[in-house]
């Protein structure tokens, strides 16, 4: 089953290699709700990931009504002097 040319996977695989645990179990998901009936299994095969990964990440997808999302900066920072 090949749900991706080679290419966008190879990219998919760098860009998730990239990421923190946190990011992945948020990223891979993402990636196999996009494809559905399968979509766990080839996802979790393609990143090398744990589907339970997957799963976990789907709850927690589901669970969540916003992102939580902490300032990055300081109040003000971008403004200009």
């Amino acid at each position: 089953m090949s749900h991706y040319s080679p290419a966008i996977a190879i990219q998919m695989i760098l860009f998730y290699n990239t990421l923190n645990e946190r990011y992945r179990r948020r990223y891979a998901p993402v990636e196999a709700v996009k494809l559905g009936h399968g979509g766990i299994a080839f996802i979790s095969e393609l990143l090398g990931c744990v589907p339970k990964t997957i799963s976990r990440g789907i709850a927690e997808m589901e669970s969540e009504e916003q992102p939580n999302s902490t300032c990055q900066r300081k109040k003000g920072a971008d403004e200009n002097p």
